[in-house]
């Protein structure tokens, strides 16, 4: 936990959110030792890899099933404090991808998400909040995509600028926005 406490706190915030959620996911880990299981029904840590093709025009995106939304790739951490491996490994596993790689081994963004009480797998799963870590990933587009039937239920490339037309959730139109924002700014 002390790398990641580190990590955050080195952290340059892109924005006010970003400075607000800081605050907040550094006060989660001072306040609660089990942050990184799904124990902690208040809050626990997910991680996600925001990847983008080469060219970085496009986004490899899936579509949802709890959620009914084309979205990001990402999970909870299950006790895994490595927040980059978690990241990878659910990239990998919800597209298919075999050669994902991190851009950086830096932590691309921050946000604090609620999560809205529901069902999976038969379970209720109560209200939440993730506290989520992305890392920049790149994947090559020509390589072959699948699902992961359990979680999402169609992988695909989406043009950069056209994102938001294909997210439904509002509220991850802002996330999504801001990533592409930064995307930008670095650069091709």
């Amino acid at each position: 936990m002390e790398e990641l406490y580190q990590q955050l706190q080195k952290f340059q915030p892109y924005n006010l959110q970003e400075e607000e959620d800081k605050k907040g996911m550094l006060l989660y880990m001072e306040s609660f030792s089990n942050v990184f299981t799904r124990d902690n029904i208040f809050g626990h840590f997910t991680s996600s890899p925001w990847i983008v093709n080469t060219k970085r025009d496009k986004v490899l995106m899936v579509y949802h099933s709890i959620y009914q939304s084309w979205s990001w790739c990402g999970g909870h951490c299950d006790g895994n404090q490595n927040v980059l491996e978690v990241a990878l490994k659910e990239g990998k596993e919800e597209t298919g991808l075999q050669n994902l790689r991190a851009v950086s081994s830096d932590i691309f963004a921050i946000d604090l998400l609620p999560v809205i009480p529901h069902m999976k797998k038969g379970a209720f799963v109560s209200a939440h909040t993730h506290l989520n870590i992305t890392f920049l990933c790149e994947a090559d587009e020509a390589e072959v995509l699948c699902c992961k039937p359990d979680e999402n239920k169609a992988v695909k490339w989406i043009p950069i600028d056209d994102i938001a037309t294909y997210v439904q959730e509002s509220a991850m139109r802002i996330v999504y926005q801001k990533l592409i924002e930064k995307v930008k700014k670095l650069g091709v």
